[in-house]
């Protein structure tokens, strides 16, 4: 199977969108976006939860986890070089001659595998996204292989294994939180996650020729447990929110939080993961970097039955997550909550 890059379609100065990246009318995006409520208004944005631990963040951890499942972090304990460096090789690599990116290329006949890609999902049918990505293994360690990752720019591997060891130390840290703020043992979640899996995608979205036509991302919830990206100045990120998209406004610094799937099914729906997507624009190339922490495939979940009540009777089937995810991959997001297929009948 021969794979189009975007980023060549892009450069070849395209005035029109091929057909294979139009998306239906109903997908396509919207221009007007909103902000929700009054602090949020205020930064024209997803909101913002401060980690400064003497402010104690977890009344407005669990607001924002009920309401948005998506929200800024900042004082979040990861130096802003390691957030730059890691956006500057992955623009590096990005703009390389396109023979050096290809030695790299993943298997298009195959979902998910790692590497220089641009179509995430092995079905043929179906409107394609206007990203190219790369996407890296990084935990466990016993899955690493920095070999398949690119030699260049310089020190590309090193920035990878560091930015993947910060990203799993914040994750550890905002899902002990979430747990607390339920008021479960503060390991629950990492406990019922097991052995964690984690990958990072670096995107890059080519300026697009028609971009009220096509999406850079698809609607969708996340698969795993947690979700956390950074984005440069451009922007593009939006958070369905009631109905509506709201912008994930650039925030210097920051690290973008995004609730999935594992996590909403482990709080019993107490925490909702959040519906986002990705749009483009005809004149800046975007690029982001997502960090997934993500249950072993072998691993089962189900709600934490100390949430379970008469009140708030169970409301998700245990689910294998091996299954969930050949589930996800097999039909795609199609703009939709896989999740929503676990719900027990009340």
């Amino acid at each position: 199977m021969v794979v189009q890059r975007v980023q060549a379609l892009a450069e070849a100065g395209l005035s029109y969108l091929p057909s294979q990246y139009i998306q239906p009318p109903e997908l396509r995006p919207d221009r007007h976006c909103r902000a929700e409520g009054a602090a949020e208004a205020e930064s024209g944005s997803i909101p913002v939860l401060d980690l400064d631990t003497s402010m104690n963040p977890i009344p407005h951890l669990r607001r924002l986890c009920s309401e948005w499942g998506a929200f800024h972090v900042v004082n979040h304990g990861v130096p802003s070089r390691v957030l730059e460096k890691i956006k500057e090789a992955g623009l590096g690599f990005f703009r390389s001659p396109t023979e050096a990116k290809l030695r790299y290329a993943c298997d298009p006949g195959s979902a998910a595998t790692e590497g220089y890609g641009s179509r995430m999902l092995s079905k043929e049918e179906g409107v394609l996204d206007w990203r190219d990505y790369f996407d890296h293994h990084t935990l466990p360690e016993s899955r690493r292989n920095p070999s398949r990752w690119p030699d260049f720019p310089e020190n590309y591997r090193d920035l990878v294994l560091e930015y993947s060891d910060s990203m799993k130390v914040l994750a550890q840290r905002l899902l002990s939180m979430i747990s607390e703020s339920l008021n479960l043992p503060h390991s629950y979640i990492q406990d019922a996650i097991g052995e964690v899996y984690q990958n990072i995608t670096i995107s890059y979205y080519s300026p697009c020729p028609q971009p009220e036509l096509a999406l850079g991302l698809q609607s969708h919830s996340d698969m795993g447990a947690i979700t956390l990206l950074i984005q440069d100045d451009v922007g593009g990120l939006e958070v369905l929110k009631d109905g509506e998209w709201v912008l994930a406004k650039p925030l210097s610094g920051a690290i973008i939080v995004i609730l999935a799937d594992q996590t909403e099914i482990l709080t019993n729906g107490v925490y909702r993961s959040a519906v986002h997507r990705a749009i483009v624009n005809a004149d800046q190339a975007r690029i982001s970097v997502a960090t997934f922490y993500d249950p072993a495939k072998t691993q089962k979940i189900s709600p934490a039955l100390q949430i379970v009540t008469e009140q708030s009777p169970l409301k998700y089937s245990e689910v294998l997550y091996g299954d969930y995810v050949s589930s996800w991959y097999s039909k795609g997001p199609q703009g939709k909550r896989n999740i929503d297929a676990l719900l027990i009948q009340q």
